[in-house]
């Protein structure tokens, strides 16, 4: 019998690092990974309506609507879908409504653990503002750690360009309604026993290793 798969969510500000430590959750649990972002993104560069949609909202630094996030969520936690064997999710919930319909839409299956990274305003800002992804494969550079031929990707040789959603209004935008929306997450998550708070400063390995002790410690 093969142990049950974690169920996690990863919550913190933008900029704090979910994306590239839910890349490795998932692959040292060996369970999927779902970055809302990265969706939304995809669907806008295939030109559909939805991910037009959901881009004009991020390129603004504004949320994405529920009604638009939910139903994809919903979509995906399916039986036979995408994240029905363990998951880890990557910004989503993002509101307090988003939340409660997940909890609704897991009904009984239920979150594992939920992972609040703890960043500060002033990192994140500088994290975002500095910021190069490459278009093609989606890789994260920064201003002061460049790919050796800027601004040519490493691993693809696609162009590294800043993204429209990291110039400095949008980032001061949603680092806002980060405050508003998203922090009431927290205390619904921690009320419900789910919630761990882990440091988010230093390097990537010391990140992980605190992330995996917080879920080994929910999940063994």
């Amino acid at each position: 019998m093969t142990d049950p798969k974690p169920c996690l969510v990863l919550l913190g500000k933008q900029g704090a690092g979910k994306g590239t430590q839910a890349k490795r959750v998932a692959a040292h649990y060996k369970i999927a990974h779902l970055s809302t972002g990265d969706m939304f993104r995809s669907q806008a560069a295939l030109g559909t309506a939805f991910g037009l949609e959901a881009k004009r909202y991020m390129d603004a630094g504004e949320l994405v609507p529920d009604d638009i996030v939910v139903g994809v969520i919903e979509e995906c936690l399916a039986e036979g879908g995408p994240l029905s064997g363990g998951f880890v999710l990557d910004g989503f919930p993002r509101t307090l409504h988003q939340a409660e319909q997940l909890t609704r839409v897991l009904e009984d299956g239920g979150l594992d653990l939920v992972v609040n990274i703890d960043v500060s305003r002033e990192i994140v800002l500088d994290r975002l503002a500095g910021r190069r992804v490459c278009e093609d494969c989606q890789r994260v550079y920064h201003v002061n750690l460049p790919p050796e031929n800027p601004w040519n990707c490493d691993d693809c040789s696609g162009r590294v360009e800043q993204r429209a959603d990291d110039h400095e209004e949008a980032i001061d935008r949603r680092l806002e309604l980060y405050e508003i929306e998203t922090v009431p997450i927290v205390d619904y998550y921690r009320q419900q026993g789910l919630l761990s708070v882990i440091d988010g400063v230093g390097e990537g390995d010391e990140i992980f290793e605190r992330l995996t002790k917080a879920i080994d410690s929910r999940t063994d």
